[in-house]
């Protein structure tokens, strides 16, 4: 006699439990309850960053059950996000889900908050959202919503689909009413990399204030993409890096390095990682007519 549908969706659910379990780890580094975390590479864990209250002899309990130390190497508050590194190579490193997260699909957080094995919690995607600024001096460009119970300790472990592939890192480290969010894998693991190189992410600022407008048809023309709003810059601040740079009250920002930006949360966006410190190209409407600005980004 075949199994019925709940019986395969259990058995399924079940085995992609099982495949995260193997790159889902115990991060023991606060002094209360453990939380969770996820190989990044064999001799690299990302985690949560609240869950990491100190910096050296760093326990981290892998899916075989070996038990290993390891030491913070970079931290971003406004991210929630930790990279810790492993004493010897032995992790198995996650698999990133080919494809990104839909409303509505199945999903598993998983979580390995004991030495008693990986629990889970099921639920669905309920929303995929962004750019949202975190209240850390950060801003996530775009995080996944689940209707999954983040139990004591799963902050820092991966949210998973049917194949036991991670969709991203689940933290309830930006205060949300207690609930958690689920940072995508793409965006988590570029700043991982960058925390692994350079143990903090960079944060840029210009200076300048503005309020967002929209662009008259003619100057939309001139952006040769679709594009409805910009930024009118009300306010200049005294030797900041827009005013060294060039950029005037009055001017309307439409574009960060060839990017549109159609508001400020959008700027804060773009004026992070690579471009602090380097000449970039700020396009500005300036008396209806396209021009480029360089700016050299100053660091927050």
């Amino acid at each position: 006699m075949s199994k019925n549908i709940f019986s395969e969706l259990s058995d399924a659910m079940a085995n992609a439990a099982e495949k995260a379990g193997k790159y889902t780890v115990l991060v023991d580094a606060r002094r209360r309850m453990p939380a969770s975390g996820i190989a990044f590479a064999k001799d690299t864990v990302l985690t949560a960053g609240h869950v990491v209250e100190r910096e050296e002899d760093i326990k981290i309990l892998l899916g075989d059950g070996k038990e290993v130390t390891a030491r913070l190497v970079g931290r971003d508050p406004g991210t929630d996000l930790a990279v810790l590194k492993l004493d010897s190579a032995v992790a198995t490193p996650a698999d990133v889900a080919k494809t990104p997260a839909r409303v509505g699909q199945f999903v598993l957080a998983i979580g390995r908050p004991s030495a008693n094995g990986i629990e889970s919690s099921f639920g669905t995607v309920n929303k995929l959202g962004g750019p949202i600024r975190t209240g850390r001096g950060g801003m996530l460009e775009k995080y996944i919503k689940t209707d999954v119970v983040s139990y004591p300790g799963f902050s820092g472990g991966p949210l998973i689909n049917g194949e036991g592939e991670t969709f991203g890192i689940n933290t309830s480290g930006f205060g949300m009413g207690g609930e958690a969010i689920t940072i995508p894998a793409d965006l988590a693991w570029k700043i991982a990399e960058t925390l692994a190189k350079h143990g903090k992410i960079q944060r840029g600022y210009i200076g300048v204030r503005s309020q967002t407008v929209n662009l008259p048809v003619d100057a939309r023309a001139q952006l040769n993409r679709e594009q409805e709003t910009g930024l009118l810059l009300v306010g200049i601040e005294k030797d900041s890096p827009a005013e060294k740079g060039g950029l005037i009250i009055g001017d309307i920002l439409v574009g960060v390095a060839g990017v549109a930006v159609e508001h400020h949360d959008e700027l804060f966006t773009r004026l992070s990682g690579d471009v602090v410190g380097k000449p970039t190209p700020m396009d500005v409407l300036r008396g209806g007519k396209l021009q480029s600005v360089n700016v050299v980004v100053g660091e927050r």
